[in-house]
């Protein structure tokens, strides 16, 4: 059953490696124009979409094609400029080191296993070579923080070395803070941006969504201090941290540097939700009369008798029968913890169940299309439990609430996403600056047959998209190229501008090669 897991032989591999020539090339060599714009000074902030963070790490490669980098060599080309800098790391490897211990992992690269089948794995080629505490000096244009939430950019201490370890300081951030404690808004306005770009605010709800929802929607709590890792930051505290930020780069009456605004994806339009499906489990006819033989009474008597005493709804009681069938499509069982839980009740006459058994039926129910698995649970699903081949994660044990982000869960966070969003909208608004709609531009490449871009299609299909890296969160450089066209084409409109488009088709998808150096 384990292989069944194995991304459907990564998706045809041989697709992206083709590079479609555009009908629509464009030239670097005709006259340029910054129209209102400056873009002297360009400074980016954000999180690691903004770091060119890529394949589940930071590296050289990623960072060369991050869309700052890709966007400051269009400026160059339409006004001199100071120049882009960025805290490069030390290699393609792509881990971290804290004093020589590794605390971040190696970049994923497509890798074979013992069995043939090529999927993500961690590269082993070389170990890390960034240690944090080698700090850089000066200052640098691409401000993103792999890792980094809204109220991040404002926290002092944040690039603190003595505090990486207990979780209080950021390792990426730790690296190039001008001091202990700095904030990444301060060191970014201590350069006196002319242009900046901001994309913050994915990691509010990110963290949130790719945890399996083990995290708190804090609704009206504007206390950072007392935030868990993976909760959904408040929507008015977001709005408020988000407008001091672009108040301070935009000036008050926006007088200040020009800019462009990102909003936020959609989650649930990254291939990090789409490689396991929500049923992918094999049953023989033998397989799935037995199971259905073990909770027989469970879906006859019992739920009909929680019904009866009113402790259940009958439409909760429905949501929780499980039933399987012979074939290849049955659904996986979870634990759903917005369910009423019965543990207690089941170990009570008349039921009178054993703790063990009452504890596994207490929030049970079989996942439903609706249901999104997270690519880090493909490896877990389908797995014996010690080696026992009856209990199987995902049909006779139950996947854990971390494994799977609900229908429930999923509404959490598109609706703080949908606040968000309202929030950036708002602000460029009052702020008269650029608003690139990231959020319909996932949508339209997640969308049947992805997108048509430049005429080299697109999608978020996994692996073979070319708009995902290997992680199925970030993006390839191709997809983070697109993201820079998006950003000069709403420079050229909001300031009058010609800076040049980005030729996507230049750039790269994943890298097939299990060597990275």
């Amino acid at each position: 059953m384990k292989n069944y897991f194995k991304y459907m032989a990564v998706l045809a591999l041989g697709i992206v490696s083709c590079e479609p020539e555009l009908d629509n090339a464009i030239e670097d060599g005709g006259l340029y124009s910054n129209g209102s714009a400056d873009f002297s000074n360009y400074v980016a902030l954000g999180n690691s979409l903004t770091a060119g963070y890529a394949d589940g790490a930071l590296y050289i490669t990623g960072q060369e094609n991050s869309y700052p980098n890709i966007l400051a060599e269009k400026f160059a080309l339409a006004q001199d400029t100071d120049g882009f800098t960025q805290p490069l790391v030390n290699d393609n490897a792509g881990g971290l080191l804290l004093g020589g211990t590794v605390i971040a992992q190696n970049r994923f690269v497509l890798a074979v296993d013992a069995e043939g089948n090529p999927a993500p794995a961690r590269y082993t080629g070389a170990a890390p070579t960034t240690d944090i505490t080698n700090k850089l000096s000066g200052s640098f244009n691409n401000m993103g923080v792999p890792g980094a939430k809204s109220y991040h950019l404002v926290a002092p201490g944040y690039g603190n070395v003595n505090g990486v370890a207990a979780g209080a300081a950021n390792p990426y951030f730790a690296r190039f803070a001008s001091a202990d404690n700095a904030t990444v808004l301060g060191d970014a306005l201590a350069q006196n941006p002319t242009f900046f770009t901001l994309w913050i605010g994915n990691n509010d709800v990110l963290s949130f969504a790719t945890s399996g929802g083990a995290g708190e929607f804090q609704l009206n709590n504007t206390d950072f201090t007392t935030y868990g890792p993976n909760d959904i930051t408040d929507p008015n505290a977001f709005a408020f941290v988000y407008n001091s930020i672009v108040q301070q780069l935009a000036g008050a009456e926006g007088a200040g540097a020009e800019g462009v605004l990102i909003n936020i994806p959609d989650v649930s339009n990254i291939p990090f939700f789409k490689v396991v499906p929500s049923n992918p489990i094999p049953l023989d006819e033998a397989t799935a009369g037995a199971l259905n033989a073990q909770f027989g009474a469970y879906n006859t008597q019992i739920l009909p008798g929680l019904v009866q005493a009113g402790l259940l709804t009958e439409a909760e009681a429905n949501s929780r029968k499980i039933t399987f069938a012979a074939g290849s499509q049955n659904f996986m069982t979870i634990v759903d913890e917005d369910l009423t839980d019965i543990t207690g009740i089941l170990q009570q006459p008349p039921f009178s169940l054993d703790a063990q058994t009452a504890g596994l039926l207490g929030q049970l129910r079989q996942a439903t299309s609706a249901d999104l698995i997270p690519l880090t649970s493909a490896s877990f699903v389908g797995t014996a439990v010690d080696g026992n081949p009856m209990l199987v994660n995902g049909v006779s044990v139950p996947l854990g609430d971390e494994h799977v982000l609900t229908a429930a869960e999923q509404e959490l966070v598109a609706n703080a996403t949908a606040m968000y969003n309202q929030a950036i909208q708002g602000i460029a608004d009052n702020y008269s600056l650029g608003l690139v709609d990231a959020n319909s531009l996932l949508e339209q490449i997640d969308s049947d047959g992805g997108l048509l871009y430049q005429g080299t299609p697109i999608s978020s299909r996994f692996v073979e998209g070319g708009a995902f890296s290997l992680d199925g969160v970030h993006l390839t450089p191709r997809g983070y190229a697109v993201i820079a066209n998006e950003i000069v084409n709403e420079i050229n409109t909001t300031y009058s501008a010609d800076v040049p488009n980005v030729n996507v088709g230049d750039y790269g998808t994943v890298t097939l090669s299990q060597d990275v150096q």
